[in-house]
């Protein structure tokens, strides 16, 4: 007997119905079970359904093995969310495109209801990929759970802030778990789903495309309480983002950039036209203070240079009160520059070192 998780996974995998046709097939028959099962000529009566689409519901078993994909899913060690999970973003249902599903990879927890979105472009500047980290780290560090694209720049910036503050944060991908894209985010992949989680809305095997990074965009927004864009260009995914956010009611907030840089010139449209300008988390956390309080910073030195971890007592200890720049302290301590770059952030938000013009770094204790 099919369950009705495994009845949505069948549905989510029949190709060009997508989730507001999904939607009125449920209306009409009253489970997943019961649409595989209806006759093409009933389905055909439902409003959008065409014979074609009626035609590859009715047929769905001879085109879709979906053993083969519940195996899929249990080897990854993934497993698979409904509408009807209590742990389903209940933000996200408020959408008018709600995934039918959502495949996850490591877990949800109750917190990431108080989510905030980051995103931006792709090709972005030294400034962007650091503000990016910054309010990331400072958002996850509050409590926040931070949602963005895994994508290449702003996206994987996002994540490692978070990631460094030791925080919540959430991947949603365009593609199948088995096709993780950009490709050497894999490992930043694994590391979010180990503390947090990472979302597809798409069958194991599917190929990201042109298509299905915009459509992922309208999760990004709709799970989160606000989004927060960084650094956009006119034609940037992180517009198309934001306009999803502006439908589904949530905040826009923008990060303001350079008026000569074509990365930023879609950010600082969003400011003109109403998004909250954001300098610091604080700009965000003063909308969401409500929810969740803003963790202290331990107050005595000794006590937080007493409790720095390996990697960030090798950094700390590169650093001196003379001024470093971040090619001295990456030869210092002997730690790739990933690694470096996460750990410059952590230790300047424990107050211990502070960054100063043209990326040198000095100790404040």
């Amino acid at each position: 007997m099919m369950t009705e998780t495994e009845a949505c996974i069948a549905l989510n995998m029949v190709p060009k119905i997508g989730p507001v046709r999904l939607r009125k097939l449920l209306e009409v028959f009253g489970s997943p079970q019961n649409v595989l099962s209806a006759r093409p000529s009933a389905l055909r009566q439902v409003e959008g359904i065409g014979p074609d689409t009626a035609e590859a519901l009715g047929s769905w078993e001879s085109q879709i093995d979906l053993a083969a994909e519940l195996q899929r899913i249990e080897d990854f060690g993934a497993h698979v969310i409904t509408q009807a999970d209590p742990l389903y973003p209940p933000s996200l249902l408020e959408i008018h495109n709600p995934p039918i599903v959502l495949y996850v990879w490591g877990k949800l927890e109750e917190r990431d209801r108080h989510a905030v979105g980051v995103v931006g472009s792709r090709k972005t500047s030294h400034y962007g990929l650091e503000c990016a980290k910054k309010l990331s780290y400072q958002l996850a560090y509050a409590g926040a759970t931070v949602v963005s694209g895994l994508a290449r720049g702003i996206d994987t910036a996002a994540h490692q802030g978070a990631l460094a503050a030791q925080g919540r944060t959430i991947a949603v991908i365009g593609s199948g778990f088995s096709k993780v894209y950009p490709p050497e985010n894999q490992g930043l992949a694994e590391k979010i789903a180990e503390t947090g989680a990472v979302l597809s809305e798409y069958p194991m095997l599917r190929q990201a495309d042109t298509q299905t990074f915009p459509y992922r965009n309208r999760i990004v927004a709709g799970m989160s309480f606000g989004l927060l864009v960084v650094e956009a260009g006119m034609q940037s995914g992180a517009l198309i983002t934001a306009g999803n956010a502006l439908e589904q009611g949530r905040n826009v907030y923008a990060v303001p950039g350079q008026i000569d840089r074509p990365t930023a010139q879609g950010s600082n449209r969003l400011i003109q036209q109403g998004a909250k300008l954001v300098s610091s988390a604080a700009d965000i956390l003063d909308d969401m203070h409500a929810l969740f309080p803003v963790k202290p910073t331990p107050e005595a030195p000794a006590t937080r240079i007493a409790n720095l971890n390996p990697m960030e007592a090798a950094v700390f200890d590169a650093l001196d009160v003379t001024e470093k720049n971040y090619d001295e302290v990456v030869a210092r301590c002997h730690l790739t520059t990933a690694q470096v770059s996460s750990t410059l952030l952590a230790l300047e938000m424990k107050r211990l070192i502070k960054q100063l013009p043209g990326t040198r770094f000095v100790r404040l204790v």
